[in-house]
């Protein structure tokens, strides 16, 4: 028998969501209805039987109520037997939904295991959807991949505010600490310096060397002084220690300008000399490798490493916070571009489609293979720890309106039913 299935397009009704007390008002009205009829053909076969049997015509409705009456009261046990006992007798078979609830947990955990968890339903049900395509047309449009950035930016956030800033930090650190342990910052620095080289950059970085050199002497020439004048013996003159002073501090600042100025100037050419070989040094010498060792495992256990790691930790969400409150932010402009992107992309290419739905299918059909039996068996526990007086009264609320009907309706065809045997009988008589 071929399952049915509902296509996307169809329309599925919506499950009304109705209070218990508005079902219990409706499920006393219906019970009133089914009972009111089965009081009613009551009375018609009690009045008739009294008045006697006389004619064709009360014949007939003698034989209908009576069959009325049987269809309405069995059909009323049939109905009151789903829920309770009826009349609070101890009859085999009934009160089934209190009886045998955890055999309805297991049954329906099965049924949805092997009608809905089944993975080969699953996959159907995906290939049937066009997932891939649906997304690509609905991530093309602007407005959402702009809202879809925003919701991801905000939970970037919510991630980031979940974590804590210490656990952070030692993350960073040890991460740190590992990338820079396993490698050697000398002869790194040797290949650094051979690419300054290779660029031309080391004229450049001699005359920083030389700026940076006159600046601190043009910012601190107090400090110097001061630190001249302790120096000097006390015998000597104030003035003659000042001019003294004056004249090495404007010399040595016209020869650091000289020696910028100058491309063939001799310390010019023994920097460039010095530093020819650094590279050489630094790769070979067993002295500069345990020097840089030592200072790269110095800066490693310094407070002043992770003072900064949690700085940057803390910029770090600071940014994100701010980008992500900001529709028109460079964070979520950039993720709804990449995202309208990725769905034009998604959009024209079919190959990509089918790529994306298998990944999709071959993810589901493994969780379906990997969990099935836990989310059959999380039916099956939830409703068995259910109270089964509870889990009665319930049901009884939500189908026992519908029930009532079966009770009209036994009643009407029961009825139905008895005017025709009575007519068959008749009519072999």
């Amino acid at each position: 028998m071929e399952s049915a299935a509902t296509t996307p397009d169809s329309p599925v009704p919506a499950l009304e969501r109705e209070s218990a007390a508005l079902r219990a008002r409706r499920l006393a009205a219906a019970r009133r209805r089914a009972t009111a009829l089965l009081a009613g053909v009551t009375v018609v076969f009690g009045a008739v039987t009294v008045a006697g049997v006389h004619g064709t015509l009360r014949g007939y409705v003698q034989a209908g109520a009576e069959a009325a009456m049987v269809g309405g009261v069995a059909d009323w046990f049939a109905v009151t037997a789903l829920f309770r006992r009826p009349l609070g007798l101890p009859i085999p078979h009934t009160a089934l939904i209190v009886e045998r609830k955890d055999q309805f947990a297991a049954t329906l955990g099965q049924f949805v295991q092997e009608n809905f968890l089944n993975a080969d339903v699953l996959a159907e049900r995906i290939r049937s959807a066009r997932l891939a395509a649906r997304l690509a047309a609905w991530l093309a449009g602007e407005a959402n991949a702009a809202g879809f950035a925003g919701h991801a930016a905000d939970l970037v956030v919510t991630v980031a505010e979940t974590l804590r800033d210490e656990d952070v930090q030692r993350v960073v650190t040890a991460e740190l600490t590992r990338a820079a342990g396993a490698v050697e910052v000398a002869p790194l620095a040797g290949r650094a310096v051979r690419v300054l080289m290779a660029g031309g950059h080391h004229a450049e970085l001699f005359n920083a060397i030389v700026s940076g050199a006159d600046r601190y002497l043009a910012d601190h020439y107090p400090e110097l002084r001061e630190l001249f004048e302790a120096e000097s013996p006390r015998w000597v003159p104030d003035a003659v220690y000042r001019r003294v002073f004056d004249r090495l501090y404007t010399r040595l600042r016209h020869r650091l300008v000289a020696m910028a100025a100058d491309p063939d100037d001799e310390a010019r050419h023994q920097f460039e000399e010095w530093i020819a070989g650094l590279p050489g040094r630094l790769e070979t010498s067993p002295e500069l490798r345990e020097r840089g060792e030592r200072l790269k495992r110095e800066v490693l256990g310094s407070a002043g490493l992770r003072d900064w790691s949690s700085s940057l930790w803390k910029n770090t969400k600071d940014m994100l916070r701010t980008q992500a409150a900001d529709p028109g932010s460079e964070l979520r402009r950039r993720l709804a571009d990449a995202l309208a992107a990725a769905g034009r992309r998604l959009g024209s290419d079919r190959r990509l489609q089918e790529s994306l739905e298998r990944v999709v299918e071959s993810g589901t059909r493994a969780l379906a293979d990997q969990f099935h039996d836990e989310l059959a068996g999380l039916i099956t526990g939830t409703i068995q720890r259910w109270d089964a007086a509870q889990t009665s009264s319930q049901l009884e609320l939500l189908l026992g309106r519908d029930l009532q009907y079966i009770r009209i309706n036994g009643t009407v065809v029961g009825a139905g039913v008895g005017l025709a045997l009575h007519a068959i009988g008749l009519a072999l008589a």
